[in-house]
């Protein structure tokens, strides 16, 4: 570890006490640990984080509200989507996941980078505003990650693949689906169901295509996983943070 994630740790094992983040400091010494099959793409396992790849989207009481929160103004966020897609469609930008970038998959933002799209708030007021008051300003949103509305074009498929880590959960609220779209996560698959929500822990392999025709458009919303402790937060975006740096990302 460099000298400022060991400071960044001592600082919270002072404050939280000296067992406080312990997974992580376990998760960093042990690599690639033990996990399950179809998380072997996955860069870091937390352990003690329950290898469960959907979640009852209203299941975990500190996030249902954000849930409630999404799904009760669905009709407001779609009306400002559609109106977004028509008349602002140069604040879409092909997505670029960290494995790859895609054309026929546009994105969104509402929050990247450690912030707040500001912007956003005028072309989806709706979305902004539940994200900002549910999310941001609840700490329940992962810092280290972005919520977007991602868009997939019609014939667009997103190959199998797992994200980074496990100790984020990946919220989806159905905003626009057309017939033909599915998603599978750790061999199981499902179908958005427009004004809901699913949620699933995407260190498990997932893809998901559009065989519609037209755009099949979620809101994604990067959450802290619900196991995972206000200490070992604050040591992962440390983490996180400090060899973003470390590698140039800023």
């Amino acid at each position: 570890m460099t000298p400022e994630i060991e400071n960044a740790f001592a600082a919270i094992r002072s404050q939280h006490g000296p067992e406080s983040i312990v997974r992580v400091e376990q998760m960093l010494a042990a690599g690639k640990q033990d996990r399950h099959p179809l998380q072997r793409g996955a860069k870091w396992i937390l352990p003690g984080i329950s290898r469960q790849p959907w979640h009852d989207p209203h299941g975990h009481p500190e996030l249902a509200p954000v849930v409630a929160a999404f799904e009760a103004n669905h009709a407001s966020v779609k009306k400002e989507l559609e109106a977004a897609w028509a008349v602002r469609r140069n604040a879409f930008s092909d997505y670029e996941h960290y494995l790859t970038r895609q054309s026929d998959w546009q994105a969104l933002y509402l929050f990247r980078k450690g912030a707040l799209v500001e912007e956003s708030a005028e072309t989806v007021p709706t979305a902004f505003q539940v994200l900002k008051e549910y999310a941001v300003d609840t700490g329940v949103l992962c810092p280290l990650l972005e919520c977007h509305f991602s868009t997939l074009l019609p014939g667009a498929t997103i190959a199998p693949h797992s994200d980074l880590w496990n100790f984020s959960i990946n919220l989806h609220l159905a905003v626009d689906i057309p017939e033909g779209c599915g998603i599978t996560v750790a061999g199981e698959t499902r179908s958005w169901q427009e004004g809901t929500c699913l949620l699933f822990d995407y260190s498990f392999e997932h893809e998901a295509w559009n065989r519609g025709t037209r755009p099949r458009t979620c809101l994604l919303v990067d959450l802290w996983h619900p196991e995972t402790t206000v200490p070992e937060r604050k040591a992962l975006v440390a983490l996180i943070t400090e060899i973003r740096t470390l590698m140039g990302e800023g």
